[in-house]
């Protein structure tokens, strides 16, 4: 194979070569998968049928569920099928499509968490203004921003990694088609691209961290200078989930695409992507709706319908059957 033209199709090593392993960790993976997917549309729905959680801080956490939902389905399916075939087959075109749309919603969660934080900023620091600044047109116009940069990073990095010659072999040591695992099957010299990674990764993570960093900076210094015992804690409350959900993703972020492919460990690598593809989509909206008082109400509120619904459903059988 003389360039990536010739190669049609590539070879996904899959998630572990172990047979013993493969029956539980798919089985373990679907049962991820299915909660992945009940609880980010599950969050979605809440907050589109409550009116109580039609504030920017839900927009911005639908759209979240929303990506967990769609990032998480780029990826598991593929390696669900690669836990129970041997050859686990992906086409050129496939692949760069899977690869483009994971790029997409990475990026655009890395700008959505950093818009969630200017949020929590202006929702703690100022309270009186909240409204007039965080319009329902300002935080459309941030999402579609968001979108828009996630579109235009993942054109470049991807246009990028499959401009290099792909000749060495077809065999992706991953179990879906990632940047650096992509990068290694070129014959060329490839330091240009893992610089273009790496400079555009960098930016990415960083600025919206720099972002996140600002507004948690403020928000801490207006919450010690809080008399109130309440408000200090409802600040937090308001924090935390989100804190906790930007270190689970920048962490595993960094690890992977922040170090040259030469560095990289396939193992370690295969570690960190089913941590941030897999186990990250379906912690978020645990996390949200553990930490969070009005997602707790909603769900409550929702449940009392629901009962409700059923229930007078049920009477109206009865008195039609007598």
């Amino acid at each position: 194979m003389e360039n990536n033209t010739e190669i049609s199709e590539f070879i996904l090593l899959g998630l572990t070569s172990v047979p013993e392993l493969q029956v539980p960790l798919f089985i373990m993976f679907t049962a991820v998968y299915l909660l992945t997917l009940i609880g980010n549309l599950g969050m979605i729905m809440l907050i589109l049928l409550d009116s109580h959680l039609h504030t920017p801080m839900y927009f911005f956490l639908s759209n979240l569920s929303l990506l967990d939902f769609c990032y998480s389905s780029t990826v598991t399916p593929k390696m669900l099928v690669g836990l129970l075939v041997e050859d686990n087959v992906i086409s050129y075109s496939a692949c760069a499509t899977q690869m483009f749309f994971f790029a997409v919603f990475a990026t655009v969660e890395s700008y959505l968490l950093a818009s969630m934080a200017y949020d929590r900023y202006v929702a703690v620091c100022k309270p009186l203004h909240y409204a007039i600044i965080m319009t329902k047109s300002i935080c459309i116009r941030m999402a579609v921003g968001c979108y828009v940069v996630g579109f235009l990073n993942a054109s470049v990095q991807i246009g990028d990694t499959f401009r290099l010659p792909l000749c060495t072999s077809n065999v992706i040591h991953h179990f879906f088609c990632d940047i650096p695992a992509v990068m290694t099957l070129t014959c060329s010299d490839r330091h240009i691209s893992e610089l273009i990674l790496i400079i555009f990764s960098s930016f990415n993570v960083f600025f919206a961290l720099l972002v996140i960093f600002i507004s948690y900076l403020l928000i801490f210094i207006t919450i010690f200078q809080m008399r109130s015992g309440e408000g200090y804690q409802k600040a937090l409350s308001t924090c935390g989930s989100h804190l906790t959900t930007v270190s689970l993703f920048y962490g595993t972020v960094i690890i992977m695409y922040l170090q040259p492919s030469s560095s990289h460990s396939m193992d370690t690598d295969k570690i960190a992507s089913v941590f941030y593809t897999v186990i990250i989509p379906m912690l978020n909206p645990i996390i949200y709706s553990l930490r969070n008082k009005e997602v707790k109400s909603s769900f409550k509120r929702a449940v009392e319908k629901a009962k409700g619904f059923l229930g007078l459903s049920f009477n109206d059988v009865k008195s039609t059957e007598s």
